[in-house]
């Protein structure tokens, strides 16, 4: 790291002339102008070697790229840090991370379930006993976990990667078993924030009707839902035989959703004349989850139909009517209640942008959110598993078939069973989605992973023996700052560099454990860590507010 003078140097960044004191580097320089500039092996206070190549600026003079986090200012210096020509350099480098990573960003069951929810994570915090919060994360997704237990065909246990040994994880009951054990109306009802004055009405009680109300009326705004039934639950009350889904847990539900503050308006259908006369004036917007659209003539809300004659909703779930909102059975026949759940949600989220609020996921400590569910571009996909890299997986999980509750399915896990089944997740996904570095910035600069990737990939690894800290050498860019932060600790073994050339790696020297490595700087190490590289065995990222 360069010494410090007192001695002051011109310099112009992006065409702006500056003085900076001779040994600052080039992109603290223009941080100082408010220019920032992407890095994914700097960290301040700690001695870097450039190796990811994503702070590339351009020296204009010279014709040259350099990393600005490693190049001190220079008299005369003329950089450019935000051309298309560099943004071009910092894509491709990111592409060349990319083509040398090893990891889901996302778990295939996450990605196959229609609300996105967090599966491997609720898997984590149940098999810690930590119920209250395995159902907090379920929640910031689906509004309804306990109906769900019991009715959604579960698409994500059918890209679970347990499933080829010993069957795949029981998602659907450990997301119920999250619904019984965590205290939902503790957790939902404490909290909630004043109303902020916004009234909302839905009408229909079903699946897609319920989660707006959960979510809006969780967020602050006033919600009364409309049903021409004498009983709320739309067709998961009256199609679904109660040896399936039985009329407590659907009450038990519900009820939280009505505690919340929402108003339930039953036995009564929605005219024409109350939807033009009562409803639209009456209600700063409207979400319709009626149920299949067939039988709700066009006649009756008077929307017109958005491009083809029987798509009555938009994609982005709004209608012909400014301020009116359409979801489940209004788009098209759903044919999973969890698809109703998550356009529900999506529809309140719409709502709120048309009102000028946000949703907020109803449970302590949820995060705003703006849009829902896929927010990242970049996805990173190991495709299949070779047999070795089975067996690294498995090392987080534990042997055995898939639990069937002692009790029948209808009565579900009891907690212990719960925990036990939790425990065979074998924790594809990454633990860190929020803030990886590469994916943030692959999103940013639209980086392909695809460029330069090879005909064949590394081989996927773990190092889990740490009580607190999972390694998963596939990840690492080699910036070397692990290997820093545990000599500034004093580590007794530490991290070090292995091998040569592109076989250079971040290993644990002297055949010890990642445990003996980082006994001392692990969390400082998992912190500085650019990638899900290093990370938390039980993590819990939000996404920032």
């Amino acid at each position: 790291m360069p010494l410090l003078s007192n001695k002051m140097v011109r310099l112009t960044i992006d065409h702006i002339p500056i003085e900076a004191k001779e040994g600052i580097s080039v992109m603290d320089a223009a941080a100082i102008l408010g220019i920032a500039i992407p890095a994914m092996c700097y960290r301040e206070g700690t001695p870097h070697h450039p190796s990811c190549m994503v702070c590339l600026v351009k020296d204009g003079d010279r014709d040259i790229f350099i990393p600005s986090c490693a190049m001190p200012v220079a008299e005369g210096m003329n950089i450019l840090t935000d051309t298309e020509e560099v943004r071009n350099a910092r894509r491709a480098a990111l592409e060349l991370l990319l083509s040398d990573h090893v990891g889901d960003c996302e778990a295939p069951c996450r990605l196959s379930c229609p609300a996105f929810m967090d599966i491997p994570l609720v898997n984590r915090l149940i098999s810690y006993g930590k119920f209250d919060q395995a159902l907090r994360v379920a929640t910031k997704e689906i509004a309804l976990p306990l109906i769900l237990g019991h009715i959604c065909p579960a698409p994500c246990e059918k890209a679970c990667r347990r499933r080829p040994i010993g069957q795949a994880v029981s998602i659907c009951l450990l997301k119920r078993s999250a619904a019984q054990f965590g205290h939902p109306a503790d957790q939902i009802l404490q909290g909630l924030p004043v109303k902020n004055g916004k009234k909302v009405a839905i009408i229909g009680t079903g699946p897609a009707g319920l989660s707006a109300a959960f979510y809006l009326s969780g967020s602050g705004h006033e919600c009364v839902l409309f049903d021409k039934n004498e009983k709320a639950g739309g067709e998961m009350r009256y199609s679904i035989p109660a040896d399936r889904l039985p009329e407590e847990m659907l009450d038990e539900e519900i009820g939280i959703i009505r505690h919340m503050g929402t108003e339930f308006r039953l036995g009564v259908t929605v005219t024409g004349e109350m939807f033009r006369d009562t409803i639209l004036p009456g209600f700063d917007a409207v979400i319709l989850a009626t149920g299949n659209v067939s039988s709700n003539p066009v006649d009756i809300f008077g929307i017109s139909p958005a491009g083809e004659p029987a798509n009555l909703v938009r994609k982005d779930f709004t209608t012909s009517i400014p301020g009116v909102f359409g979801c489940g059975n209004m788009i098209r026949e759903q044919k999973m209640a969890v698809h109703s759940v998550a356009q529900g949600k999506m529809a309140a989220m719409q709502a709120a942008v048309y009102l000028g609020t946000s949703i907020d996921p109803a449970s302590p400590g949820g995060e705003k959110e703006k849009m829902p569910g896929r927010k990242h571009k970049s996805v990173s996909a190991i495709g299949p598993l070779s047999e070795q890299e089975w067996q690294e997986y498995l090392k987080e999980s534990v042997p055995g078939k898939r639990l069937v509750p002692a009790a029948g399915l209808l009565s579900g896990f009891t907690r212990e069973e719960a925990m036990d089944e939790a425990r065979r997740c074998m924790h594809c996904d990454c633990r860190k989605p929020v803030s990886c570095k590469l994916r943030l910035y692959a999103d940013e600069y639209d980086a392909d992973r695809r460029r330069f990737a090879g005909p064949a990939r590394k081989l996927l690894t773990k190092s889990y023996q740490h009580d607190l800290v999972v390694y998963e050498t596939g990840k690492c860019i080699r910036c070397g700052l692990c290997v820093e932060i545990a000599e500034q600790h004093g580590e007794a073994i530490g991290l070090t560099y292995a091998g040569r050339g592109f076989d250079v790696r971040i290993t644990v020297p002297f055949g010890e454990t990642i445990r003996e490595a980082l006994a001392k700087s692990a969390e400082e190490c998992v912190n500085a860590c650019p990638t899900g590289a290093l990370a938390f065995k039980l993590h819990e990222e939000r996404e920032p507010s």
